[in-house]
């Protein structure tokens, strides 16, 4: 064994003389996620028909995964011969980061250097991304393909790296969650939340307990169009379904051999009215409720009485017999306390543990299991509010409303990862294209997802030790099928991997971007139903001095932009853009990108609306959330609507519990008699428009108080006056208060989201 190492030893010195003897070259690294370090040689190694894979005793799994790879694509066949090209698999104990790898490119020989086989896979994986995406397919032949050689030292920033998936609202077959399965290893993500229990829909099959696959599995019907939409409207059709035992074991197996650890969730004690549904004597009113059948919070939770928790025990020793991970996720959010505070046996509970109130109860709740989960060998996970009522011993905390709970976790001393909606959430819109599928809500592009870094500049060194690392989540309320999943997770889920993987100095959008547009060639070829907005427009408007200027930009290099003011579509033929536009009076752009004279994506559409605060100066007394800046302050009144249903774009902004107070300085006196602005009022993601809004002018006393309707999607305010003469226009919007106990939310305080205000 000593003398194997010794050889082995020798002839990686060798070869790795021969790669320092090469010379370097200037080279642009296209791998996502961006590697530590790559380097370029002025050489090639080159595929032939017949392809040699030698590894180490050590390495079992992966030299197996890459030979089928190869046999799958019947591109290459593995031949023993000596004078095969050769990819070797060498263990190297120095290497002591255990997902870290060395790739050698050389002339005659790919060396794939790890201390381990986490390190060993995710070598391949770059590897894979170094051939052309025509390896992807099934029995495609190729021929005389050469890689450049090159040096990748590789490892990764976070030991977290994840992706969620909801199958309660949409059930999705074992296939999907396998290909969904691959496209996370290819991207050098170790962990798939499987959230497996909802309202909607039971997922997992518990053999003690059949009603929960009978019953709790199957809604009578299921939401058309939004939430917000009113009246609801219903489908009329059955659905549901589970995965039994046996196929979560395929998935788990084959989560194993990618080196993903797949956490289950099973929500506790809210969003479990399916489980109620099949047993009433869960509940505290121990009668018969129906499998919910739209979205939502619901009042119905676990009651908190012993025979709950027999169940809930039952339950997770048929959970943990299927999924060998360290932690199981709790769920622990959106539980409201209704029920609870008019049930006998949980204020008896509150009395007899000495609890102080509901969100104690809560406390004890989640405690109590995550003492049971702890005394089989597991830990728990839940969302951030198991924060509330104190925080249970162990508990590691998914930070999802935001950074706070993170941080209040990380500086207690428990571990944390983090999951922002802001930032992490990919049911979301990702364009403000109108002709997106329709969503839950919200914006969050590409880019916005790449900014993210896992840690809040609010902890220390030593806190940020907690940071676990960061998670997508993918809530299935408006994505039936797999097609639609693929289509909100990518390409987000490529900026993703860069945040969990890349180290933060290396990260750059401007070297993201043309890395993205070279990939979707490879998600083409795996059949992923991928989003392309690569390619469309943005503008903005400049004002300056009394003038007005717009200006078109494109993300990607290569291509131009044609623009039409008439309202047409532009076509190949159309103004080409060259520099900002003036813009004199209410105008309606339509751009387009083209290359070779072919449109490519969609055509973009603004409507600048110039009125008399146009490019004026505001001020606001509060910045907007980090989460959700907008424009800042003078988006406000840059002459440009937000989206009807984005609340985050670029023109909305966002404020949390916060009273506003906002100042528009005309510059002069102007003769004005109207000012109109719009509220977003999303109450399913918290947002709330204000109830009134007080106005006045100059330094006068004499306040305009305007109600505002809280009805539909967006609330539009307009305040008429007799034509007055003023320089200072000065609004007070207060924030809404208190979301409602039995609403999404209930207990924080609303969002206020504003758009531009017009004055005319």
């Amino acid at each position: 064994m000593q003398f194997k190492t010794f050889i082995q030893f020798s002839i990686f010195m060798f070869l790795f003389g021969s790669c320092q003897k090469l010379k370097i070259e200037e080279g642009r690294s296209l791998l996502i996620p961006l590697p530590a370090q790559h380097t370029f040689y002025n050489a090639s190694f080159t595929f032939e028909q017949d392809l040699r894979i030698t590894a180490d005793d050590f390495f079992q799994v992966t030299p197996k995964f890459l030979e089928h790879f190869f046999l799958r694509n019947g591109s290459v066949r593995i031949n023993e011969s000596d004078n095969a090209p050769e990819i070797i698999f060498i263990k190297v104990d120095s290497i002591d980061h255990e997902e870290g790898y060395v790739l050698d490119v050389l002339p005659d020989q790919i060396q794939i250097h790890a201390s381990t086989e986490k390190g060993a896979f995710y070598a391949v994986q770059s590897l894979r991304q170094l051939l052309p995406s025509l390896f992807e397919n099934d029995h495609n032949e190729i021929h005389d393909v050469s890689i450049q050689c090159q040096r990748i030292e590789d490892e990764a920033r976070f030991k977290y790296r994840g992706m969620h998936l909801d199958v309660g609202r949409h059930l999705f077959p074992v296939e999907f969650i396998k290909k969904y399965i691959d496209a996370l290893a290819m991207l050098k993500m170790n962990t798939f939340h499987w959230h497996l229990t909802e309202d909607q829909g039971w997922r997992v099959e518990i053999k003690k307990y059949p009603k929960l696959n009978e019953i709790a599995a199957f809604r009578k019907e299921t939401l058309i169009g939004h939430y917000s939409d009113q009246p609801h409207q219903f489908d009329g059709e059955h659905y549901g379904g589970f995965y039994t035992q046996e196929e979560i074991k395929e998935v788990v197996n084959y989560a194993e051999e990618r080196h993903i650890t797949v956490i289950p969730e099973i929500e506790m004690p809210g969003h479990s009215q399916a489980a109620i549904a099949a047993y009433p004597e869960l509940g505290c009113r121990e009668e018969q409720v129906e499998v919910a059948t739209k979205w939502g919070v619901f009042e119905e939770i676990y009651c908190s009485k012993d025979e709950t928790f027999d169940f809930l025990e039952d339950v997770l020793d048929e959970v943990l017999a299927l999924f060998p991970s360290e932690f199981i996720h709790i769920g622990g959010d959106e539980a409201p306390k209704t029920r609870w505070e008019n049930c006998n046996e949980c204020q008896l509970r509150i009395k007899n543990e000495g609890l102080k109130d509901e969100h104690e109860l809560q406390n004890y709740f989640i405690s109590r299991i995550e003492k049971y989960l702890n005394s089989k060998g597991r830990q728990i996970i839940g969302w951030d509010e198991i924060l509330e009522g104190g925080l249970a011993p162990n508990a590691t905390v998914m930070s999802w409303r935001g950074l706070n709970g993170a941080i209040e976790a990380a500086k207690l001393g428990h571990r944390v990862i983090m999951s922002p909606t802001s930032h992490c959430y990919f049911d979301y819109y990702q364009s403000d294209n109108e002709t997106e599928p329709l969503a839950i809500g919200g914006f969050l592009p590409m880019e916005k997802v790449y900014a993210f870094d896992p840690i809040p500049e609010e902890l220390s060194e030593e806190e940020s030790n907690y940071v676990l690392g960061a998670q997508g989540n993918v809530w299935t309320e408006y994505m039936k099928t797999s097609e639609q999943v693929e289509y909100m997770v990518f390409p987000r889920i490529l900026a993703m991997s860069e945040v969990g993987w890349t180290n933060k100095e290396k990260k750059n959008y401007d070297d993201f971007v043309p890395r993205v547009e070279h990939f979707h060639k490879r998600l083409k070829a795996l059949n992923i139903n991928y989003a392309n907005h690569l390619y469309e427009v943005e503008g903005h408007l400049e004002s300056s001095e009394g003038t007005n200027n717009y200006h078109l930009e494109t993300i990607t290099e290569g291509k131009e932009i044609r623009y039409t003011l008439d309202g047409s579509s532009p076509t190949k033929n159309s103004r080409l853009y060259t520099s900002s536009i003036p813009i004199e009076k209410s105008t309606l752009i339509k751009a387009a990108l083209f290359k070779s004279e072919k449109k490519l994506g969609h055509i973009f559409s603004e409507r600048i609306n110039v009125h008399k605060a146009v490019g004026k100066h505001i001020t606001i007394n509060k910045k907007a959330h980090k989460s959700y800046p907008g424009s800042g302050a003078k988006g406000l009144v840059n002459g440009i609507s937000g989206s009807d249903s984005r609340y985050g774009d670029k023109e909305w902004l966002g404020f949390w519990g916060d009273d506003l107070e906002i100042t528009i300085d005309l510059g002069k006196e102007t003769e004005i008699s109207t000012i109109e602005t719009r509220f977003h009022n999303g109450n399913g993601q918290w947002i709330y428009a204000p109830k009134k809004m007080e106005t006045r002018f100059d330094d006068d006393k004499d306040i305009l108080f305007t109600k505002i309707s809280t009805a539909g999607l967006i609330a539009r305010t307009i305040i008429q006056f007799d034509s007055r003469k003023a320089r200072y226009i000065r609004i007070k919007i207060p924030n809404y208060g208190v979301i409602p106990e039995g609403k999404q939310g209930a207990g924080n305080k609303a969002w206020t989201f504003i758009d531009e205000i017009i004055v005319n």
